[in-house]
């Protein structure tokens, strides 16, 4: 029998359109349950990083990285500042096609939302901003995972669940309950259902926004990918 779960540490890169559908749903479980949600971070840039490319804090501007540096200021101070950051900057790229990607827009959008646009420039001049994403990064890593959206949930470290359909409601929680569920067996590893063509164009067409927006290539575990209206597409190993 697990204990009660009351708080959930949620990894997540405002790059990933999976992890911004399922943090809708852990956010509407939240508003059911009460659960604490710990936003923490994860940066696709770096374990997708090619050798001899520079790793994302040797930049002075990377696109996820950078957003999460904002977030990593944010957080200093409140947890919901980053969440409100978080579900903004997320909403603009993978629903409305912006790019809080760059710090022009990201100022904007922190406006929007009653904080200071400054924070952009403070977390860019703030060179342990970099530090916290490392950490937080190398704890998904060495407890085996590779992407987001992660959780962990009374130390156990769970990938997804992945959806593009959050469920609300009734529907939230019972996805909840099954999560609860697998937390039970820790040596059950895997369970997946296999993507149809009509789920690869369902996908398409619900990160269409994120593919007009990003300007990136995205990598599904180490493979590049492009996205077509037909869904995915593999365009090099």
């Amino acid at each position: 029998m697990q204990p009660p779960v009351t708080t959930v540490d949620f990894h997540f890169d405002v790059m990933c359109p999976y992890a911004y559908q399922t943090a809708k749903w852990i956010r509407d479980v939240r508003a059911q349950n009460g659960i604490e949600i710990n936003w923490k971070f994860f940066s696709l840039e770096e374990v997708n990083r090619r050798e001899g490319k520079k790793h994302p804090w040797e930049r002075d501007w990377s696109y996820g990285w950078s957003m999460l540096r904002i977030g990593a200021i944010l957080r200093r101070t409140s947890m919901d500042d980053l969440d409100r950051w978080y579900e903004r900057a997320g909403r603009a790229l993978h629903e409305d096609g912006l790019r809080p990607h760059e710090p022009d827009v990201a100022r904007h959008l922190l406006e929007e939302i009653g904080l200071d646009p400054a924070i952009v420039d403070e977390a860019i001049a703030d060179q342990t901003t970099h530090d916290e994403i490392r950490t937080e990064h190398q704890k998904v890593m060495d407890a085996g995972g590779y992407g987001v959206p992660t959780m962990f949930i009374n130390g156990q470290c769970l990938f997804g669940p992945v959806l593009i359909d959050p469920p609300t409601g009734d529907a939230a929680m019972r996805l909840w309950d099954a999560c609860m569920a697998w937390l039970e067996f820790p040596h059950l590893y895997e369970l997946q259902r296999p993507k149809t063509k009509d789920d690869e164009r369902a996908i398409a067409a619900t990160f269409k926004p994120y593919i007009e927006a990003r300007d990136w290539v995205s990598i599904n575990r180490g493979v590049e990918v492009g996205f077509t209206e037909d869904g995915f597409q593999r365009v090099a190993e």
